[in-house]
């Protein structure tokens, strides 16, 4: 490695450390003001402080997915398909259907608390669970078998038509009659009845989750960069074993 390489690794490595350390003081926050400093609901009491890791979970859930076909996009129409954009497509995939897990769990244990039942078929869980298992399926498309070009391509592909349901899931409410409540934060008329705590709290939540994605992606992409020299390296060394066996042949 060169020592320009070099610097640019410490940099990046020093830059990720930044960003974990920011994540916990972060989270840290989130952990004590939501189960300590803010007050409950009105209405939903004590549950609600699921709020604060279903709702940052969903909307890390939706920009990890439209990172992914944002990246997918760069690598499909750029003069140069790099493998790096099919590198943080895949990433943030991966890390996109951990938070979307993490919302459907912490949605079915708010519900339980609320409508006094672990699922209902209503629109927005419904779409939610239906975007989770696409995301699935998209990661499976990425372990099929092939060159890392031909991975890159068919997900890319897949990638950029799954991101076209996420209008869908977060316009349920609105499209049918729904037991979810609406945008609360998002409110179209902009009335947002919220304590100024829990409000603050909520938000720190969703800057705590997108630092914990930042981080995972980072982290997750260089070990897919690794993967794909180890299967580059492999199919050199095949390749010069199989020209030397002609030659002796």
């Amino acid at each position: 490695m060169s020592q320009s390489s070099r610097k640019v690794s410490n940099t990046g490595t020093q830059a990720t450390r930044v960003i974990g350390v920011l994540a916990i003081v972060v989270m840290i926050w989130v952990v004590v003001s939501g189960l300590v400093l803010t007050p409950a609901d009105v209405v939903q009491g004590e549950s609600v402080r699921i709020m604060y890791v279903h709702v940052p979970s969903a909307w890390i859930a939706y920009v990890a997915f439209i990172v992914t076909a944002i990246a997918s996009a760069f690598y499909i129409f750029a003069k140069r398909h790099s493998l790096g954009f099919d590198r943080v497509a895949g990433a943030s995939a991966e890390v996109g259907v951990m938070f979307m897990a993490i919302t459907l769990i912490t949605g079915s244990l708010w519900g339980r608390l609320t409508w006094g039942e672990f699922w209902q078929w209503d629109p927005r869980l419904t779409t939610t669970a239906f975007l989770f298992v696409t995301y699935i399926g998209y990661l499976a498309v990425r372990g099929l078998d092939g060159s890392t070009q031909q991975r890159a391509k068919r997900s890319a592909v897949v990638a950029l038509l799954a991101v076209l349901e996420i209008p869908l899931v977060h316009f349920s409410v609105v499209f049918w009659r729904s037991l979810h409540q609406g945008a609360t934060i998002l409110d179209p008329n902009g009335d947002v009845k919220m304590d100024g705590l829990m409000l603050f709290t909520l938000f720190s939540g969703v800057v705590g989750f997108t630092l914990v994605f930042i981080w995972l992606v980072l982290h997750r992409q260089r070990t897919m960069l690794l993967s794909d020299l180890a299967i580059e390296r492999g199919l050199d060394n095949a390749i010069l074993e199989r020209q030397n066996e002609s030659a002796r042949n």
